[in-house]
């Protein structure tokens, strides 16, 4: 295989057979979460026309082969080696990119759930210092595969039947349809979390299995238009989103729509989300217990 050809293998194809899906589609491009760190804003822009990648939080991007160097650590002619290896029945005979990215569009398709049981999943949860009986309440094993291929990875479901997914040591994908998820308990207060991880670090940090109080987990920042109608039929909000941009922007579009929004974001504003908070400071964790205006813990 030439290396013009190799060069010419779509990325969102390439990206879809590791089962790993856009979080948001565009025309001429999607955008992905990071494959190569921790990344809750889906920074990483994948032009189908030009089958190039940009990744915005490290201001790096390239090629096809830059993507296969970056993702498996691997010198230049280890990429196209291991590229042609893999690819070389593709025909490129009258398929330009455009024609290509019309079948880039993974299947994904349920296999199996189960409790969690791999050892795998159930380090990745230590490691994340999230309680164990916690996680088993609210996520499941799933087996699933993407264009013929078996994966499995931790499960979050949400209102419409989708999965969001999570597996060591940054990966994160969805299996559609993207969707928040809500929890309710016909109470007058709901809490807003940003990703299930900062869920279940909020129930682990104040020692309980379920809330009391409504629960929005918005799956994604993109979702918050999607939560207002169940955010208005509250009396307060309780904000737990991201401390960077796209989490303060959230908080401010909530606050807009005219409910009372209470941001405990505060609350651990040196790090980056409520996750990292608990990872990182554990001997502090109680410190991040809200109190209401009469004394009660939320």
């Amino acid at each position: 295989m030439a290396l013009t050809d190799i060069k010419q293998i779509s990325i969102r194809k390439y990206l879809a057979d590791m089962g790993i899906t856009p979080i948001k589609e565009y025309n001429h491009y999607a955008m992905y979460h990071s494959p190569f760190r921790e990344d809750q804003n889906a920074s990483l822009k994948v032009d189908s026309n030009k089958n190039l990648w940009h990744d915005f939080g490290t201001g790096e991007g390239g090629t096809m082969i830059d993507l296969v160097m970056k993702l498996k650590n691997c010198s230049f002619h280890e990429a196209a080696t291991k590229l042609e290896k893999e690819y070389n029945s593709f025909s490129f005979q009258g398929n330009t990119i455009s024609d290509e990215k019309k079948n880039d569009t993974p299947t994904m398709v349920i296999q199996n759930i189960v409790p969690i049981m791999h050892p795998k999943l159930i380090e990745w949860i230590r490691q994340r210092n999230v309680d164990l009986n916690v996680a088993n309440l609210y996520c499941r094993e799933i087996h699933y595969s993407t264009n013929g291929k078996p994966f499995f990875a931790l499960g979050f479901g949400n209102d419409k039947g989708g999965y969001e997914l999570s597996n060591p040591p940054n990966f994160k994908s969805c299996i559609s349809p993207k969707e928040i998820t809500t929890f309710q308990n016909n109470q007058n207060i709901c809490l807003v979390f940003e990703g299930f991880w900062d869920f279940l670090s909020y129930l682990t940090i104040q020692k309980i299995e379920k809330s009391k109080h409504d629960i929005t987990v918005l799956n994604s920042v993109a979702n918050v238009q999607k939560a207002m109608d169940f955010l208005k039929s509250h009396k307060e909000i309780y904000t737990y989103l991201d401390n960077d941009d796209a989490g303060k922007k959230a908080t401010e579009l909530i606050k807009s729509s005219g409910v009372s929004v209470n941001n405990r974001s505060t609350k651990f504003a040196d790090y980056k989300d409520l996750n990292d908070y608990l990872c990182q400071k554990p001997m502090q964790k109680s410190a991040v217990k809200i109190q209401k205006s009469k004394g009660r813990k939320m």
